[in-house]
């Protein structure tokens, strides 16, 4: 009884349901494409084109100023507009110090990035994923519809 009902609505409806079915067929494939582009760009990223993401790994390194000094700097400095002279514990000198040294070196090594050699291989594999995902896909479905094409017309 059942059966009888599901094959009647397939016959009712088949514009609508055709329709349903392709169109989650291409949101599933477009889902499905988009996940193995994102995938394969960030595996090629990772392996081949390892300058890609060099320029946002220094933002993300950027050595941060002692927290001590600048908290005593903002009280120092609340009230009024003048500069005053900012007294230091020798703990603090030597962070800043250290601070001053670790910026310089992060200053001298993002100086040494070539952000054009990094935007190039960044974009290398987005375009190289896109081609390795597309192209199978765009193929199999070409000669499935040659295929059906061929079929017809025999």
């Amino acid at each position: 009884m059942e059966n009888e009902k599901a094959k009647s609505r397939r016959k009712h409806y088949p514009l609508i349901r055709t329709i349903y079915l392709y169109l989650f067929a291409l949101i599933g494939l477009v889902l499905l494409t988009i996940g193995a582009v994102r995938f394969i760009d960030m595996g090629l990223k990772a392996f081949v084109f390892t300058k890609a993401d060099v320029s946002e790994r220094f933002n993300y390194q950027q050595p941060m100023a002692p927290s001590q000094v600048l908290l005593k700097m903002k009280e120092d400095q609340q009230d009024t507009d003048e500069v005053k002279e900012i007294c230091l514990s020798e703990q603090e000198k030597a962070e800043v110090e250290y601070w001053l040294t670790m910026y310089k070196k992060w200053n001298e090594d993002r100086a040494n990035v070539d952000y054009i050699a990094s935007r190039r291989h960044r974009d290398a594999s987005t375009n190289l994923s896109l081609i390795l995902v597309g192209l199978p896909l765009f193929l199999f479905h070409w000669r499935f519809i040659q295929k059906e094409t061929k079929d017809k017309e025999a």
